[in-house]
């Protein structure tokens, strides 16, 4: 399914290019591994090709998944106050980015913005929200072949388009 070169997404650690496929012996049989380094910050995985999908490896999105992303973020059915503790929509927001769901991403992106908006957020949702931000900015920049500033600028205006109308 990958081929060297190839742009892959890998959960959680977002966009990484396939550097090689290598061979390697594990308990006594031949497996094939893909070598992928994580642009973000040139971080190694090893995935095995058998365990692509398992491990949730995937395509970069194309334009038309681009188009769902910013009608996602443009949708305002999050509630500020939900009665969740910041713990609780942490654990949930989480399960989201490590799922690997660009779409996922996108609505964990914009729930915290707009609570963001309302009230200050705990220590690690900022830290999440930055996360989504980077993991959807960066693949959105490689697959609509856009600088990444113009990528956040994008995602940011489309966010609050529904604030501005008020």
């Amino acid at each position: 399914m990958f081929k060297v070169g190839d742009l892959a997404v890998y959960p959680a650690h977002g966009v990484g290019r396939v550097e090689r496929i290598e061979m390697r012996e594990i308990a006594g049989s031949q497996e094939s591994f893909l070598i992928i380094r994580i642009l973000e910050n040139n971080m190694i995985i090893m995935v095995p090709s058998s365990n692509t999908s398992s491990v949730g490896l995937r395509q970069i999105v194309n334009s038309e998944e681009v188009s769902k992303i910013f009608s996602i973020l443009q949708k305002s059915d999050k509630s500020v106050d939900d009665g969740q503790t910041w713990n609780r929509r942490y654990r949930d927001y989480m399960d989201k980015i490590k799922s690997g769901s660009v779409f996922e991403i996108a609505e964990v992106f914009r729930d915290l913005s707009t609570i963001n908006r309302v009230k200050e957020l705990s220590f690690g949702e900022k830290k999440m929200l930055d996360t989504a931000r980077s993991l959807l900015v960066k693949e959105i920049s490689l697959a609509e072949n856009m600088k990444e500033e113009d990528v956040e600028r994008d995602i940011t205006s489309s966010l609050f388009v529904k604030y501005s109308v008020r």
